[in-house]
Order: structure tokens, then C-alpha cells, then sequence
């Protein structure tokens, strides 16, 4: 069976806006999702959440699809990496970033600087993934839209640059995310 991981964002929960409707969707379609609640997603931290997720995947293979949404993406990047050389089947990454840029004061930047310092494996992660999707808004108050160009770059993947989006949330009216559901579908060969 297929497997998909959808991994939420800072202080977001698996229910939160369009990550509740893929899940529904995705079992509808046949996968078994799994959409977990990270740890302290107040303060998300690299040595918290990676192995996290590496205990809810247990042995990846090509069956295996994540989607990720902000520092979910990184979430699953630096997962990937500590996987070599096994291989899944791919990545979603909506709202995903390098960089940041709009945070709201020192706390929120000492806690992102660990994730965007960390070094990150980029050869390491193309193998170990059959293929990516960036979803990117061009109104994202956190990711600069420059970050596309890195996805494109360094993991080949293709980018998605939505209108007017924001950062894919709730609050910006992110209630569904049907390019998600279908390039994943494309992805899993399940069209």
C-alpha cells in the first residue's frame, strides 16, 4: 500500500487548513496518510522532529510520499538525508523555504536560525527520492519567492508558483489544495 506522511508547519496541527482535506482525499484514493501531530510545534527543533518522523516511517521505500508544509519541508529534507541510499517515492513541499524572511522578533529568529544554518545534503536527498514538487505563493510573508530557484537547482524539482496564496494557511484561506492531491497523484502513477 501506498504511504503518504503530510507533515504540518510551526505551530500548525495535521488538521489545520488544507493538510485535513489532502488527508481525506488521499485515503479516498486508495493511500493509507498519515498526518501526525509533531512534537512542540511552538518550538520546533531538527533533533526533535527528524527522528520523529523517522520512527512514524519506520523503513521507507518506493511506496512511501511525503507532503510538507513551511518547516515540514525541511522536516522531510533532512529526514531524506538520513535515509541514504534508500529511496521513497517522493515530496510535496508547500510553502517549503531556505530562507525566511517577515519574523517576529528574536525568539522566532533564534529558533529558525538552527534550521536554516544546519547544513542540508542536497545529493543525498535526490537520491533518496524518486521526485519533488515546490508549491510556492508570490505572496508569502515568510518564504522568498528566490527560494524556488534553489528547489529548481539543487533537488530538480518542479515549482508550482501559485497567485496570491500567502503562506497556505488557514488564515489565507487555505481550505483545499488540489494541485497537491494531483501531482501527487502523478507522482504515485495513480491517475
Amino acid at each position: 500500500m501506498k504511504r503518504v506522511f503530510i507533515i504540518h508547519g510551526w505551530s500548525g496541527s495535521p488538521e489545520g487548513g488544507w493538510l485535513g482535506w489532502l488527508k481525506g482525499a488521499l485515503e479516498a484514493e486508495g493511500f493509507k496518510a498519515i498526518a501526525p501531530q509533531m512534537p512542540e510545534a511552538d518550538e520546533p527543533k531538527i533533533e526533535t522532529w527528524i527522528p520523529f518522523l523517522a520512527e512514524l516511517v519506520g523503513e521507507p521505500d518506493e511506496d512511501t510520499f511525503f507532503v510538507g508544509h513551511s518547516i515540514g519541508c525541511q522536516t522531510i529534507m533532512r529526514y531524506l538525508q538520513t535515509i541514504y541510499p534508500k529511496k521513497t517515492g517522493g515530496a510535496v513541499f508547500v510553502a517549503g523555504w531556505f530562507n525566511l524572511k517577515g519574523l517576529e522578533g528574536p525568539d522566532e529568529e533564534k529558533l529558525a536560525s538552527s534550521w536554516m544554518t544546519a547544513p542540508i545534503n542536497f545529493e543525498k536527498i535526490k537520491t533518496a527520492a524518486g521526485k519533488f514538487l515546490a508549491i510556492l505563493s508570490d505572496t508569502d510573508p515568510y518564504v522568498p519567492i528566490g527560494d524556488a530557484e534553489i528547489f529548481k537547482e539543487k533537488l530538480g524539482a518542479e515549482v508550482i508558483i501559485e497567485t496570491g496564496k500567502g503562506h497556505f494557511t488557514s488564515d489565507d484561506g487555505a481550505a483545499d489544495l488540489p494541485i497537491a492531491l494531483e501531482k501527487l497523484l502523478e507522482m504515485a502513477e495513480k491517475k
